[in-house]
């Protein structure tokens, strides 16, 4: 397999919300990605994978180190990928087991997910046990992320000494016993190590999502977790919801479809004590949820949405979506898409107005076929009263085009 894609971005106030400075983050950058796998299968019982990454990032005034300033930077000829597989999901005894570096994707990946947005991706070197039964699946893994390292090979905890000891793990259930919708349960538990304590609590959660086509152009998904244990040496108590549902208009001209969501995730309302209430992300694709700007986690948030999507041919989509970002507790940080920066520190605006702000995206995509994509992006976030009252606050925009070439 192989992929080389390309993505021009331009940014302003995407950082610093500023017009009156002239941030190296407020630039125009050429993103660039090329891959390339291998499977060999030698037995329908064993199968080897292996795929490297060559990322770049040119034009941008940032620094080219990955991480800097917002900066996804240089990763030149890396390993992305690279795992055995024992089992055959389809045998008499579907039990699978892969073992390596590998991508961990569970439901629409609010928690666990490649990130793919992100010009590196996300990776774990983990080993993953999969059940497959006749309308339901079973996965167990142990895994720890893999980390991205400028000039050096990338490595997670598992073959670097971060210090960090990281691992994650957990049970992922899936079941389409309900002809209607796939219906998950998990249980995951991450630990890790750090100067001002131990990170070591556990999530548990529910997601289901309507089969489409069911339901009479009617579609519906919901997810809710609770996490409980400690983060950095704090007691964790927290919580986070996504509803959503939408109408497709199937006879209708360019087949409009109008949804509307609403996602919540708890914060902190007093930092300085021996607790925390803020919902950990883990390891999410959050560029898909909430802004394509990526201002927001699902972390310390009110977010209800609009979107409209349109099929004028079958190779072009079109889409408007409308976000309002609420915080949940004003004393608790407003976090980026990334769930760890922080674009406004705990208690810059504890007295202020919660409403941060608005965010409208639009994005057209054109695949005239499996092998070739392109889109194009803009987006404008309307700072509001929190936004105002935490420091500077001018409107931000995003704007980018991304071709992608794949087989």
């Amino acid at each position: 397999d192989f992929e080389e894609r390309l993505r021009f971005e331009a940014r302003e106030n995407n950082f610093d919300f500023n017009d009156s400075v002239d941030s190296l983050t407020d630039d125009s950058w050429l993103l660039q990605r090329v891959r390339f796998g291998a499977l060999f299968a030698p037995t329908s019982f064993l199968k080897f994978y292996a795929q490297g990454q060559d990322t770049r990032e040119f034009w941008s005034d940032r620094p080219d180190i990955p991480g800097q300033l917002g900066a996804e930077g240089n990763d030149q000829v890396d390993l992305l990928q690279a795992w055995a597989e024992l089992g055959n999901a389809k045998s008499s005894v579907p039990l699978t087991l892969k073992l390596g570096r590998q991508i961990l994707s569970y439901g629409d990946e609010r928690l666990i997910g490649a990130f793919d947005w992100n010009n590196f991706s996300r990776v774990f070197d983990a080993a993953k046990l999969t059940y497959t039964g006749s309308n339901w699946s079973l996965d167990a893994f142990g895994a720890s992320v893999v980390n991205v390292y400028a000039d050096e090979f990338n490595e997670s905890d598992l073959s670097n000494d971060t210090g960090r000891d990281q691992f994650f793990g957990g049970l992922y259930f899936s079941s389409k016993a309900l002809d209607i919708q796939t219906t998950d349960v998990y249980a995951l538990y991450l630990g890790e190590s750090y100067p001002a304590g131990d990170t070591d609590f556990v999530t548990l959660g529910t997601r289901i999502k309507s089969t489409a086509g069911k339901l009479n152009g009617f579609d519906y998904d919901f997810e809710g977790a609770l996490q409980f244990g400690d983060v950095k040496g704090k007691t964790l108590s927290a919580g986070a919801v996504h509803a959503g549902t939408g109408y497709t208009f199937a006879n209708a001209p360019w087949k409009p479809r109008l949804g509307i969501e609403y996602n919540y995730a708890t914060g902190d309302s007093n930092p300085a004590d021996g607790d925390t209430d803020t919902f950990q992300n883990l390891f999410p694709t959050n560029h898909k949820f909430y802004g394509y700007a990526d201002f927001f986690a699902w972390q310390n948030i009110h977010n209800p949405a609009l979107q409209l999507k349109l099929a004028p041919t079958k190779t072009v989509s079109l889409q408007a979506d409308y976000h309002l970002f609420w915080l949940a507790e004003t004393a608790d940080a407003w976090y980026r898409a990334n769930g760890v920066t922080k674009v406004r520190p705990p208690k810059a605006g504890s007295s202020a107005d919660s409403f941060v702000g608005s965010e409208l995206d639009f994005t057209a995509t054109w695949k005239p076929t499996k092998n070739f994509a392109l889109q194009a992006g803009y987006s404008h976030f309307f700072s509001g009263d929190y936004a105002k009252a935490s420091g500077p606050s001018d409107d931000a925009d995003f704007v980018y085009t991304q071709v992608t070439i794949s087989f």
